[in-house]
């Protein structure tokens, strides 16, 4: 049955073609769904300054930069969560350190 099919492919696209430009709009649609795919949102980089404070006063001025209208709300908010697994990155290091010198002062190192 592919077989067939596949042989028959040219043929039922020259007549879909024609169909579609003699007016047949289920016909041009089902050519255009089908043969150029769809167009998909893109986001262009945005240069951006944050201040070097704090995680809290760069999400301010991330939220200040999407209210300007700098930043698409999209991309706030994807800056936002990065923030917000930068601050749980950051957490886990200074757990780390403080366990280590936890362990130092435990064990008579300094």
């Amino acid at each position: 049955m592919r077989e067939a099919i596949a042989e028959a492919v040219p043929e039922l696209l020259q007549t879909m073609l024609q169909r579609a430009l003699e007016g047949d709009v289920g016909a041009a649609r089902l050519l255009l769904e089908r043969a150029i795919p769809p167009l998909k949102a893109q986001e262009l980089p945005q240069a951006l300054a944050l201040p070097d404070g704090t995680l809290t006063e760069q999400g301010r001025a991330l939220l200040q930069a999407v209210a300007n209208g700098e930043l698409a709300p999209g991309q706030g908010a994807a800056l936002i969560a990065a923030l917000g697994q930068l601050a749980r990155v950051a957490e886990i290091d200074e757990l780390t350190r403080r366990l280590e010198a936890l362990e130092g002062v435990q064990y008579g190192n300094p």
